[in-house]
């Protein structure tokens, strides 16, 4: 099921933050020359650490792990200049150079992830040296401790349920329901103002009746895979410029499963599209990934 990428993590650029008192905020920096740490995630102690050299940003040095007490912050070395609030502003304005830096951030926390339980923070989280890091972790470590042990032994599915045009289509084309010429107009045979109005109020009617049953087919989506997972977060849908015009998201919802259970999701989603009530509607899944929406890593970063 996992084919296609994960949704992008929070893509803004971290403004430079005041002192901090406890825990600093992630900031940009300037400074042709120098480097700022970019933070991936944070993991436990007994993360393996095999870090391949093949994730991060390029023009970045090696991924590593960086000590805070019994956590594991997964850093990278990066040129300060290239991740200043201007460049960084400009960077992730570009839709392409967005993606890129999207991908290389997730590609690092997936790295990370296949070791054991990761909290993945959110794109572009800089500071100014390790010890910031130190710090702005260290801060939150108790947090940071049950956020993993949350999502230990467990990975994030995304699950979107759509109305098709195509089901739609085959069901407003019942009989007496097609195409009808409005009165007066067209080389059909006449029809009544009040067989028209009659036509198309059917034609309406058969469209909602589409809708509510794919409203109920997202609703058994929905309660068959919560039997299954221990935490949810419910999205609003995507729009057109994201799933296409012959497609209408009508459910876009995120689950926590234990990794041993992920036969079992696979199983009742087949079970689900093989039902003669999902015609017309389309479920897509995809996952196993990194637990983005049950972490907030933003937070404990310092982010505002």
């Amino acid at each position: 099921m996992n084919s296609a990428p994960h949704p992008s993590p929070t893509a803004s650029p971290s403004p430079v933050a005041p002192a901090p008192t406890q825990a600093p905020a992630p900031a940009p920096v300037d400074g042709a020359g120098s480097w700022a740490t970019y933070v991936f995630a944070v993991c436990r102690s007994d993360h393996p650490g095999s870090l391949s050299a093949a994730f991060g940003h390029p023009g970045g040095g090696p991924l590593r792990l960086l000590k805070v007490g019994s956590l594991r912050a997964v850093v990278q070395d990066v040129p300060a200049a290239e991740f200043s609030e201007t460049a960084l502003r400009e960077r992730l304005g570009d839709a392409a150079e967005l993606e890129r830096c999207a991908r290389a951030h997730h590609g690092a926390v997936t790295a990370a992830a296949a070791g054991g339980p990761t909290v993945p923070m959110p794109l572009a989280t800089l500071y100014l040296g390790d010890e910031r890091v130190r710090a702005a972790v260290g801060a939150n470590r108790e947090r940071f401790r049950l956020a993993l042990d949350r999502i230990a032994g467990r990975a994030e599915w995304a699950v979107k349920v759509h109305l098709t045009q195509a089901g739609t289509s085959a069901r407003s084309a019942a009989p007496g329901t097609g195409e009808t010429a409005a009165p007066g107009r067209g080389p059909g045979p006449h029809v009544s103002g009040r067989d028209y109005l009659d036509r198309l109020r059917s034609r309406q009617h058969l469209r909602e009746q589409h809708r509510e049953s794919a409203l109920a087919a997202a609703e058994q989506v929905d309660t068959a895979v919560r039997r299954l997972a221990v935490a949810t977060v419910s999205r609003r849908p995507h729009g057109p410029e994201v799933t296409g015009k012959d497609r209408t998201q009508i459910m876009n919802t995120a689950y926590l499963i234990a990794e041993d259970r992920s036969e079992e999701l696979t199983a009742t989603i087949g079970r689900l599209r093989a039902s003669p009530e999902f015609g017309g509607v389309e479920i897509d899944v995809s996952g196993p990934w990194a637990p983005y929406s049950f972490t907030d890593g933003g937070e404990l970063a310092g982010h505002p």
